[in-house]
């Protein structure tokens, strides 16, 4: 599968869209086809995320703010998919924000640009007090929704930032990030992990570092679920048995992940899952079917220059979603699990798996030239 990293440009959306304001005006209802969404559905979707938070498994919006003068999440931003108020508005209580970097910077600029991203982040969670917190536990994830704020961790960055460099996977660890996307590196490729590549992996677990596998190779995927005491993420990828994208995973895959109780985290984008809601849907109905209810959740995708569904737009139309799904069926116990319960069940893991391995193990000071000579 392809290696994807983002490459930044204006965020469209599928069909005519009115002028943008701050407060837009609800899609038309997909369900009925009436100018308002099905107040019964909608009511229902407000309730139910108003007990479990959307936990957002991935936000391009540190690449996009390091491009605008000036902005304020906390009043709102125009200029991006997301801010407080829409944040608020979507119920989404944890939000993962990513330090991928575009296709074309040079190798050399991967190091300095991801902890340049991190820097912002971080100063963008401190000028924005009343709205969010950064987390680096499940825990703090919890308090920060008890103190009305959304949760943010930091991640995934992409491997290259680790500079062949377990101690440089430490120092970002000790700087917050939680997340590591295995592409584009020598050590995880299309030929799958190398010896340096697994010796990461058990670092990461040591750590509580969790591995993102979207855009991964499939013997990537394979020796990661294999190798990996922790579960692992998929932060963008739909089902390929609908949609043939390079990102989205077959059905063994889907599988795979479910056993090891990983999570796809299933991206609100018209390129990967379709460009109505009924189709991200129909990816979601596909992988709790064949990964299992525990091992499906959500990524907005949002400010990573893609184009989403009209009634999914930005970070307030999460309850849109909802509503669907509970048009569908589905249970308020899988739908608790695919907003908020499988990303903590995670976090939560990885967490109890770093505890035991800091028992065990040392910290590695393996090299790659010593591992993949």
């Amino acid at each position: 599968m392809a290696d994807l990293q983002n490459d930044l440009h204006t965020t469209a959306e599928i069909g005519d869209l009115d002028a943008l304001t701050l407060d837009p005006p609800f899609p038309p209802d997909p369900y009925t086809g009436a100018d308002e969404p099905d107040a019964d559905l909608l009511g229902r979707a407000h309730a139910l995320l108003a007990a479990h938070p959307v936990a957002d498994g991935y936000s391009g919006l540190p690449w996009a703010l390091r491009h605008l003068p000036w902005y304020d999440l906390e009043l709102g931003e125009v200029a991006v998919d997301t801010d407080v108020p829409r944040m608020r508005r979507g119920h989404v209580g944890a939000l993962l924000c990513s330090l991928h970097l575009p296709e074309g910077l040079a190798a050399d600029r991967a190091v300095a640009a991801t902890l340049e991203q991190l820097d912002l982040v971080r100063t963008v969670i401190g000028n924005h007090p009343e709205g969010l917190r950064l987390a680096r536990t499940a825990g703090q994830v919890i308090d920060a929704r008890h103190c009305g704020r959304t949760a943010v961790l930091l991640g995934p960055a992409t491997a290259a930032a680790l500079d062949d460099s377990v101690s440089l996977l430490r120092v970002l660890h000790t700087l917050g990030l939680r997340i590591v996307t295995l592409t584009g590196t020598s050590w995880a490729s299309e030929a799958g992990l190398t010896r340096f590549g697994e010796e990461v992996v058990r670092e990461m677990n040591r750590l509580g570092v969790l591995a993102d596998l979207s855009g991964a190779s499939e013997r990537t995927v394979e020796r990661v679920l294999a190798a990996s005491k922790s579960p692992v993420l998929c932060t963008r990828s739909g089902a390929r048995a609908l949609r043939p994208h390079p990102a989205n995973l077959p059905d063994e895959l889907l599988a795979a992940l479910g056993g090891a109780k990983g999570l796809c985290m299933v991206p609100l984008t018209a390129e990967q899952t379709g460009p109505t809601i009924r189709d991200v849907a129909d990816h979601l109905d596909h992988v709790r079917a064949v990964a299992g209810p525990g091992s499906v959740a959500l990524s907005g995708t949002y400010d990573a220059g893609c184009a989403h569904p009209r009634e999914l737009s930005d970070a307030s139309c999460y309850p849109h979603l909802v509503a669907e799904l509970l048009r569908r069926g589905w249970p308020e116990s899988d739908l608790a699990l695919l907003t908020w319960g499988n990303l903590q069940r995670v976090l939560r893991t990885a967490e109890s798996t770093a505890r035991a391995a800091q028992e065990r193990r040392a910290p590695s000071t393996a090299r790659i030239a010593e591992l993949d000579a």
